[in-house]
């Protein structure tokens, strides 16, 4: 997807180096249509500038500071020098991903998807997420839940998420904690599964959370989620652990969740 408008001050664009002068580097901008900008050769690196094509090589992908634009007479000034290694790194990164995210939106839609429709579609994926490709991964993740706030139609959403889950490989962090239980009824090792089953989650566990439960020593257990994000990850595993605390507190047993290892090995 290219944009069809303009970037603005202080944006950092992707580009291709197309011309190199004595006066500045002429570098075509990859997400914008038609649109070209120029790099004075006092932006191209910091010092004294001997040869500036010992900086810049035609067809060199680059990422450009814009520090001026002028619509009218079509021209955008920019900067290499302005732009630090991590900034590049993340703005190509930025700039692959919308690449496949446009690659998804051909396979949701069709290659002969319509202008207004691949259009109508990028905008609200713009809106709620900031990016098109957020807005996939997001759907991979959660599904149609994802974009409920959205005004995409209902066979829009379904082929968003169909793509999403085919083709998008979503992040997952991993966290563990440990509960432990105890009940001295005769009947307490049954007892015991029944609190093992509640930590487990009885059904409960969201469709993007991976929860389970195994034995460490008595009366020790450990607990494994693997989730999208930490913020969940935690709080699934806090809630397993406090889930089976709960019963076997109930069936005349004790439990304790904690985030630490208690026992001497694993």
């Amino acid at each position: 997807m290219k944009f069809s408008g303009w970037p603005e001050k202080g944006d950092l664009v992707v580009g291709e180096v197309d011309e190199i002068a004595d006066f500045g580097v002429f570098v075509d901008l990859e997400e914008y249509e038609d649109k070209r900008g120029l790099v004075h050769v006092s932006e191209v690196a910091s010092g004294w500038i001997k040869n500036i094509r010992d900086h810049v090589s035609p067809g060199e992908r680059v990422v450009a500071k814009v520090l001026d634009i002028d619509e009218d007479s079509q021209q955008i000034d920019l900067s290499l020098k302005d732009v630090n290694d991590h900034q590049r790194s993340d703005k190509i990164q930025d700039w692959k991903n919308e690449r496949k995210a446009d690659n998804w939106m051909t396979i949701a839609f069709g290659e002969d998807v319509s202008d207004d429709v691949y259009s109508g579609v990028a905008t609200e994926l713009l809106a709620e997420f900031g990016s098109m490709y957020d807005g996939f991964e997001q759907a991979a993740i959660h599904g149609t839940e994802a974009l409920a706030d959205t005004d995409l139609s209902e066979e829009e959403v379904e082929a968003i998420v169909e793509t999403a889950r085919e083709n998008v490989s979503v992040p997952y962090v991993n966290v563990t904690g440990y509960v432990d239980l105890e009940c001295p009824a005769p009947d307490g090792v049954d007892m015991i599964k029944e609190a093992l089953q509640a930590a487990e989650g009885n059904g409960e566990v969201p469709d993007e959370v991976e929860l389970s439960v195994s034995y460490v020593g008595s009366p020790e257990y450990r607990i494994k989620v693997k989730a999208p994000d930490y913020k969940t990850a935690e709080r699934e595993l806090e809630a397993s652990g406090d889930r089976a605390a709960t019963k076997i507190g109930e069936i005349g047993g004790t439990g304790e969740y904690h985030r630490d290892r208690r026992t001497d090995d694993e």
